[in-house]
């Protein structure tokens, strides 16, 4: 959810049941388009947008104001009468001041829905990359409404505010540093929960002997990937291209599951003999692991929410298990992690 404070006109007779609304935000990027050199057309296109109904509605606007938003220059299509000029001015100051002096209150009303939400005993929306100890800790808290999705869907869906937390897994500083920086500017809070280790898994004994991603390139060999956007894909590919191995030259890289246990699944049904994974899920499955990269899981959320007992439950909760996992190391403090925030 994202509340905004916008500058919107209204307009018709003031006793109307339903008067006519306009968000001037809306209009004056529209205006802004054609500004720029687009024509009304391409404005409409780019924002997804009927044509007739725009123009149907600048007409409105025009006849309420009593004023030309646009001019027509014979050969030079629409241009913005210095009306329309004034409006998006006075639309951008109006919007960086109530920007301003509005920052606080919806940071109280945000909170005070907040503490609705959990009165309401409704559950956080969680979306997290695929991860055993993720999918433990969210059944055993309870509160929490847990879907799977790649680590670069969760983040994204977060900052679309469709879920209220994000799961995801980053493998480098660098990568690190870069999403960090872009969720703070969002006002997203980070936390680290722990440190976790991934490898290819293979079945026991390993008859392939398989011992590095450069054994994937074997005509015989019949890899499993995971899917697109995933957190595991990526580093897969992060490791391919350290080693200088074309990802096409490597047998079912096209082919694709969407979590660990499923990887581990058609290792065990002989449907492949090779897949990226966690090494806890290779131990319960009874496959051997050979360990490839050490990463840190981290969860994000609003400010809002940052501070709310249940998060705070599901926090120590992922930490307990993390500690007593192989494959796992807790990680409860961001000095642990120095660099990578």
């Amino acid at each position: 959810m994202r509340i905004q404070i916008r500058p919107t006109l209204v307009f018709g007779n003031k006793n109307a049941k339903d008067p006519a609304v306009v968000d001037l935000v809306w209009l004056c990027s529209l205006l802004k388009d054609i500004e720029h050199g687009k024509t009304l057309m391409s404005a409409c296109k780019k924002m997804g947008l009927s044509y007739r109904n725009v123009w149907q509605k600048l007409n409105e606007v025009e006849q309420a104001l009593g004023f030309k938003l646009m001019d027509r220059v014979r050969g030079h299509g629409s241009q913005l009468s210095e009306y329309a000029k004034y409006l998006i001015q006075f639309t951008d100051d109006f919007d960086q001041k109530t920007m301003r002096l509005g920052q606080t209150s919806l940071s109280h009303l945000e909170e005070g829905f907040a503490e609705f939400r959990v009165k309401a005993k409704k559950q956080w929306r969680l979306a997290s990359s695929s991860d055993p100890i993720i999918q433990k800790a969210v059944m055993d808290v309870g509160g929490f409404e847990l879907s799977t999705a790649g680590s670069g869907e969760a983040l994204e869906r977060l900052l679309n505010y469709e879920v209220d937390i994000a799961g995801f897994h980053i493998s480098d500083a660098p990568s690190s540093q870069i999403i960090s920086q872009r969720l703070k500017k969002e006002g997203m809070k980070i936390f680290p929960v722990m440190k976790r280790v991934q490898g290819l898994m293979v079945a026991k004994g390993n008859p392939h002997n398989i011992t590095s991603p450069k054994d994937l390139l074997r005509t015989k060999i019949r890899f499993i990937n995971r899917q697109k956007g995933s957190g595991t894909r990526l580093l897969l590919d992060k490791v391919l291209n350290k080693e200088g191995i074309d990802p096409r030259a490597i047998k079912g890289y096209e082919n694709e599951e969407f979590t660990h246990s499923a990887i581990a699944m058609s290792i065990l049904a002989k449907k492949a003999d090779v897949g990226m994974g966690v090494k806890s899920v290779a131990i319960e499955n009874g496959l051997d692991f050979i360990l490839l990269k050490d990463e840190i899981f981290f969860l994000a959320m609003g400010e809002e929410l940052s501070t709310n007992k249940d998060l705070a439950r599901l926090m120590r909760k992922i930490r307990a298990l993390s500690g007593e996992t192989p494959g796992y190391k807790s990680i409860g403090l961001k000095r642990q992690i120095a660099g990578w925030l």
